[in-house]
């Protein structure tokens, strides 16, 4: 027990802490307040519930990383516990004669617990302090020009993380000590203390007066350097054990490929930090710093200036710095604080960030919404300007003719219906790429074959579709979108057919999830899944098997986006290929490096690697690998590409899942003079 000078000198330092400390959250809370309106408030007892079981069993964590996510799940754990270790140590001090040692049997679980938990935090904190300064791995390496702010590029992020593991290691060691000195005070072990026994063994021939001064000692460190600690708290890295859980919380529940519409169209997007959406503020402060982003990044594994997580670092630390002129509204660009322009022009929009992020932060979002600032101010590539102007023009990115749309069906032995002319079950919206680029004409033709063949009721719009603009819109160009998209509804609005289906994930995510916002609703599939189902009726025979060793690539927006993994792999099995994952695959699949209008502007001059070449070593690792297959247009122009690039030409090839399809279903190719036709 301490005495009553002790107890109120405590009392006196949680009041005058615990008041500078509020002052930190207040600001917080008035920081993020500032930004712009978005409505998380749905279900709120729902949303928090979830958010405390998924952190309670660190289940965000095991995304990435397994063995730093258990040391960090161990820390998590013992510190979690410790909030009863330290109600217990208030206790201990201020109540005379109060003590859990030999206790009965909840006082002495109490002590299994909190000495195990002890054990538990300071292996971690071990653990990750040697991680960070003497292993120095490389996803915590950053380009200089990524670390936009001063503080950051003196190692601000390093301080700050060496500053709170040492806090940790003494605020747990101290108590750890302080029961040592306890149970060699009263002269033997407990063991439901078991290696706090151990230690009190070294303590066993001192005075009683010096156990007394050691557990004095060891109490105001543990619990006196915590209350100090609080003022700190806000402004550190740490300030994520608070924010997560609601960070978490207050997520976007709208399906992950819809973005959030504009809402002021006089200043669209953002150009400074209290022009962002109130959550992507918030998530300044949920940030780890434990840059899982930025080591799957395509872009950031390309060379480009682009890392997501020096985007949010860099916005941490100009709040901490600037909170009295941001509250002034005295704010400067976030392209001056945050991140580069060549840095928000190399987002491939993956999503890869996004899905990483333990703590459910959104890095893209804020990208997407500097974008659409830059295009409203026409500061953009100019290769990027052109295309928009190609898209606005003709309704495509080729910036062809419309009449040349359907050029790629000349090559075909079969009639095509038009849903604009006579009622069709299955409406095909085949998109730019796959209607205009050499690189996927055949493969298109080869869908059309093969619907043809299982006796698919199914027609394409032969005059005035145009594109579907998913990466119009995450190129920044929203009105052009809107355009786009009302145009394409109008169109099939007056076209006769019951569900979409499209070989297109881009158009197939923005059909899916943009356009019911703009009065367009459709049942749409992707055709791996459309013909999974046609197989599975029996309406495709698949007579022969396909007698090769393959890898597939999941395509950004029909995995990671709209969670179609099963069908594209499942469809191919039952071809008969082997097929071999890659690592990286599924929710964890690395971009092509297309997506997000990237395929349209030019490789940044930093780029040491492509992403579709990065791709493809990782397909040729595996071994005897036949058939790199995809299941997108943008895939097949992409790796294609790739294989001659990075000098594998003839050593892989590129297929599409329809090739497996054609074969199995041992379907002669059309005569010579037909295919030139």
């Amino acid at each position: 027990m301490l005495s009553s000078t002790e107890q109120m000198a405590f009392i006196v330092l949680v009041v005058i802490c615990g008041i500078i400390a509020a002052g930190g959250f207040i600001r917080i809370f008035k920081i993020v307040s500032s930004g712009r309106e978005a409505y998380r408030f749905d279900n709120i007892v729902g949303r928090f519930v979830k958010a405390l079981v998924d952190v309670g069993l660190q289940r965000p964590i095991f995304k990435a990383r397994p063995l730093a996510s258990t040391f960090h799940a161990l820390i998590f754990f013992g510190f979690s516990f410790y909030l009863l270790v330290n109600v217990n140590d208030i206790l201990e001090a201020y109540v005379d004669g109060w003590t859990t040692i030999g206790g009965g049997p909840i006082a002495s679980a109490f002590n299994l617990f909190s000495d195990i938990f002890s054990i538990f935090v300071l292996v971690g904190m071990i653990f990750f302090l040697i991680r960070r300064f003497i292993g120095k791995p490389k996803v915590f390496e950053f380009n200089k020009n990524v670390l936009l702010n001063p503080a950051v590029q003196a190692g601000g992020v390093k301080r700050d993380s060496l500053i709170v593991g040492i806090f940790i290691l003494i605020h747990v060691g101290s108590r750890w000590l302080g029961t040592a000195f306890h149970l060699a005070e009263k002269g033997h072990g407990d063991p439901f203390l078991p290696t706090a026994s151990l230690v009190s063994v070294l303590f066993a021939g001192m005075s009683p007066e010096s156990l007394e001064l050691g557990i004095h000692i060891t109490w105001w460190l543990a619990m006196g350097l915590i209350v100090v600690f609080l003022p700190y708290f806000p402004y550190s890295k740490h300030i994520h054990l608070m924010i997560a859980p609601v960070n978490l919380a207050f997520e976007r529940r709208t399906p992950l490929g819809m973005m959030d519409r504009e809402t002021n169209p006089l200043e669209p997007g953002a150009a400074k930090l209290t022009d962002l959406p109130w959550p992507q503020i918030l998530d300044s402060y949920a940030c780890i710093m434990c840059t899982r982003c930025h080591e799957v990044c395509p872009a950031h594994n390309s060379g480009t200036p682009l890392s997501p997580s020096a985007l949010v670092i860099n916005k941490r630390y100009y709040i901490n710095q600037h909170e009295a002129e941001i509250e002034k509204g005295h704010e400067k660009p976030l392209l001056e604080v945050a991140i580069s322009r060549d840095a928000v022009w190399s987002c491939t929009t993956c999503m890869a960030c996004v899905e990483v992020c333990p703590v459910g932060n959104e890095p893209m979002a804020d990208i997407l919404q500097l974008r659409r600032r830059m295009v409203f101010e026409a500061d953009m590539p100019d290769e990027l300007g052109e295309v928009l102007r190609n898209l606005d023009e003709q309704g495509n990115s080729f910036g062809e003719s419309a009449r040349k749309r359907t050029r790629w069906t000349k090559g075909l032995d079969i009639e095509l219906k038009d849903p604009t002319k006579e009622p069709v079950k299955y409406l095909w919206f085949v998109g730019d790429f796959a209607s205009y680029n050499q690189n996927c004409q055949e493969t298109t033709q080869k869908v059309a074959r093969v619907l043809h063949a299982a006796g698919v009721d199914f027609g394409i719009v032969m005059k005035g579709e145009k594109s579907a603009g998913n990466d119009v819109r995450r190129a920044g160009e929203e009105g052009l979108f809107e355009a786009l998209a009302e145009d394409n509804i109008k169109l099939l609005e007056g076209c006769q057919f019951e569900e979409i289906i499209t070989t297109d994930p881009h158009t197939y995510n923005a059909l899916k999830n943009e356009y019911p916002t703009l009065g367009g609703h459709y049942k749409v599939q992707h055709y791996s899944t459309f013909l999974l189902d046609l197989v599975k009726k029996g309406q495709i025979q698949l007579k022969k098997k396909v007698n090769a060793r393959v890898t597939y690539h999941d395509p950004c927006y029909l995995g990671r986006y709209n969670g179609v993994f099963d069908a594209p792999r499942e469809l191919m099995k039952l071809c008969g290929v082997e097929l071999v994952e890659m690592q990286r695959n599924m929710s964890n699949s690395f971009c092509c490096g297309a997506g997000g209008g990237r395929i349209w502007m030019k490789d940044h001059d930093d780029m040491t690697q492509r992403p579709s070449e990065n791709r493809i070593e990782e397909a040729m690792s595996l071994g005897d690998i036949k058939y790199f297959t995809v299941a997108c247009p943008k895939d097949m122009t992409m790796y294609s590409d790739a294989v001659k690039t990075s000098g594998n030409e003839g050593k892989l090839e590129v297929m599409d899942i329809i090739d497996y399809v054609l074969e199995a279903m041992d379907i002669q190719e059309p005569a010579a003079e037909a295919a030139e036709a």
